[in-house]
């Protein structure tokens, strides 16, 4: 009787087990890929070229990476791509499994972009990059909704003085991000009571007012960073060439819930 009793017990325990170790085991892939990827060694990596490394002098692409919170496995839709500068660390960081939605309107490749896009869409850091050609206020494909991260890094500016319906292209944004899903959007700085009145002069907007436009789509401010911030900068002048660091925000939205 003893005996019998004894057999279902230790095949209960090697079954509890092993359940255990499935349990660890599938705990353990979870953090692996919740793990952050190595921003540094993202922006270091050899095969990035010289003009981008010029780039990252000022744009600090680590902690704007580290920012984002951009992992492997993540579907992002990068606004307003042009060269594709962001797009490539971007599609650095989701690599292998995820994948960059890379959008330019057609009216500013043909006057700016040309095929610089084109160009450093062959290196293979870019094979994960899908280039999405739609109108800012209509920026994403119809198909395509539950993204985790989107960013609009220096050219919220820009739309404000292009025929573009921003309140539509915000609740457009918004209804592509899954609950919980991020923007993180940066910006050159105007001054207080500039609006977007400079934006197409000296490519800066005011942030109370970019800030104003996103939260109406019902994105809601959930951080801010200052490294980008040059708070010696009088706000006055162009962005290009600058004599001294140009002030700039970061801010990061949550679509809630």
């Amino acid at each position: 009787m003893s005996l019998s009793i004894h057999r279902p017990a230790r095949a209960i325990g090697i079954l509890a087990g092993l359940s255990m170790f499935a349990i660890f085991t599938a705990a353990s892939a979870i953090a692996q890929e919740a793990k952050a990827p190595d921003y540094e060694a993202i922006v270091a990596s050899p095969d990035r070229s010289d003009a981008d490394r010029q780039t990252d002098l000022r744009r600090q692409p680590a902690k704007m990476l580290a920012f984002t919170g951009v992992r492997t496995g993540m579907k992002v839709l990068d606004m307003d791509a042009n060269a594709g500068y962001s797009t490539e660390l971007l599609a650095r960081a989701v690599a292998p499994a995820g994948v960059i939605y890379a959008q330019d309107s057609a009216a500013v490749i043909e006057r700016f972009v040309k095929d610089k896009f084109d160009i450093r869409a062959q290196k293979p850091a870019m094979k994960n990059v899908v280039h999405v050609i739609r109108d800012f206020d209509d920026p994403v494909p119809p198909d395509l909704g539950g993204l985790d991260l989107i960013t609009f890094f220096f050219a919220y500016h820009d739309v404000t003085y292009m025929p573009v319906d921003r309140a539509e292209m915000n609740r457009k944004m918004f209804a592509a991000l899954k609950p919980g899903g991020l923007l993180v959007i940066a910006d050159h700085s105007a001054r207080s009571g500039d609006g977007t009145t400079v934006a197409k002069t000296l490519h800066r907007i005011e942030e109370s007012v970019l800030r104003q436009e996103i939260e109406a789509a019902g994105f809601k401010l959930v951080a801010e960073a200052d490294f980008l911030r040059h708070p010696e900068d009088p706000r006055d002048a162009a962005v290009f060439r600058p004599q001294i660091p140009t002030d700039e925000f970061v801010l990061k939205y949550q679509k809630p819930l």
